[in-house]
């Protein structure tokens, strides 16, 4: 018993530990949001600029998940984590001094490869250091405090943002913080038990050896799976929450009536990751992850075609609750899928495809409105995408509830 409340202590601290700067990453990632809305007013920027913007926050991310995954196999997970973190809020905070354009693109590349590097390193630590039998639903009550990041980001947006005094540059100097909390858990986060137990005298391998593992036939059906589903699922969400309050402003409502309604939406996030985090463990990963990512299409669908305030909002709910539960299933589904001395290059090679699908979606959507093109058929489009991720699923995947990680 004691032992046992002892493991339940530990689970939770690390819990919190990597949630925390979870939450910091979605707090950044869901400022961009707004703050697109407001560089389009302050700046005069062109759809096609906006979209920009968001796709180098992608590449940076493609290039931090390739990075930092491999690092975090020949290094360790602790060290990566807390270089990645440190590394998105210092330049998170240098952004708000950006002069134009150009300096706002570089620094929002040294912020992305920070994001990118850390998230697929925290579930892949998580995941290493709690019990078979809880472990999915751990990483998923980890992907849920990105909602909580996103709720911060509308609130310091709807409150804050609007103020002359304080305007989308006091909000990224707000990200800066989580550099003081790095150094705090420099000396409070353990690092994988898993990981220490391959790594101690074993040999490591080279990287090419690793990405041809990756590839290897024991491995290449999930590694071909894993690509085709985060890229969709990265090119649609991308695609579509970052464009959110600047597509409220096209259907007509104002910069601040609009960043009220997706504080709205995004508080059905939490929801979405808590009935994951409860079913994964009955159900398993494969069909949650199948029956988020339905709810994520035809939300994705309904809310392009939405007029109405009414239908907005309730379809814009739906689909935040649908595919941020989706996400949560994802990051739980994708570490398993791998042997320890590749867990973190795996998983990281799988986020870096996903974000060059981020690079892509918000590209596409500043493009095709810059043609016109109406907002349906745009939703649409993401529809279709995530069309393709239930497919090789169900084509490609298997089930890992409660397997032992080795």
């Amino acid at each position: 018993m004691e032992n046992l409340k002892t493991t339940l202590l530990s689970t939770n601290k690390l819990l919190l530990v990597a949630g925390t700067g979870w939450l910091f990453d979605a707090m950044d990632v869901g400022l961009l949001s707004f703050i697109l809305a407001a560089l389009k007013q302050d700046w005069g920027l062109s759809p096609a600029q906006l979209g920009w913007i968001g796709s180098v926050n992608s590449v940076g991310m493609a290039v931090g998940a390739f990075v930092f995954g491999i690092y975090a196999d020949k290094k360790g997970r602790k060290s990566a984590f807390l270089f990645t973190l440190l590394m998105f809020s210092i330049a998170s905070g240098l952004s708000a001094f950006a002069w134009g354009l150009s300096s706002l693109l570089i620094l929002r590349f040294f912020i992305g490869m920070g994001l990118g590097g850390e998230l697929p390193v925290a579930s892949t630590l998580v995941s290493e250091s709690v019990a078979p039998q809880v472990r999915g639903r751990i990483v998923v009550l980890l992907e849920s405090f990105w909602a909580v990041g996103w709720v911060l980001a509308a609130l310091i947006a709807y409150f804050l943002i609007p103020l002359p005094t304080v305007g989308w540059r006091g909000a990224m100097i707000l990200c800066a913080i989580p550099a003081f909390y790095a150094l705090y858990l420099r000396f409070n986060l353990p690092d994988s038990p898993t990981y220490n137990r391959l790594n101690n005298g074993a040999k490591k391998e080279s990287v090419v050896t690793k990405i041809q593992l990756l590839l290897c036939p024991q491995f290449r059906k999930c590694t071909l799976m894993l690509w085709i589903v985060w890229f969709c699922v990265v090119f649609s969400y991308y695609g579509m929450f970052l464009w959110l309050p600047s597509v409220m402003m096209m259907k007509g409502f104002d910069m601040v009536k609009s960043f009220e309604y997706i504080l709205i939406m995004t508080i059905a996030q939490l929801p979405g990751y808590f009935s994951v985090a409860w079913l994964i463990e009955r159900v398993g990963r494969k069909w949650v992850l199948v029956t988020y990512l339905l709810g994520t299409l035809v939300s994705a669908y309904l809310f392009g075609v939405a007029e109405s305030v009414n239908q907005l909002l309730i379809y814009g709910a739906l689909l935040s609750f649908f595919n941020l539960g989706a996400w949560g299933a994802m990051y739980a589904y994708t570490p398993e899928q791998y042997a320890t001395n590749i867990r973190a290059t795996g998983s990281g090679m799988a986020a870096s495809i996903g974000r060059i699908g981020g690079i892509l979606g918000p590209l596409m959507v500043g493009l095709l409105m810059t043609q016109n093109m109406a907002v349906s058929t745009i939703f649409g489009l993401f529809s279709l995408s995530i069309l393709i991720a239930i497919v090789a699923i169900i084509g490609l995947g298997k089930e890992t509830k409660q397997s032992v990680l080795n």
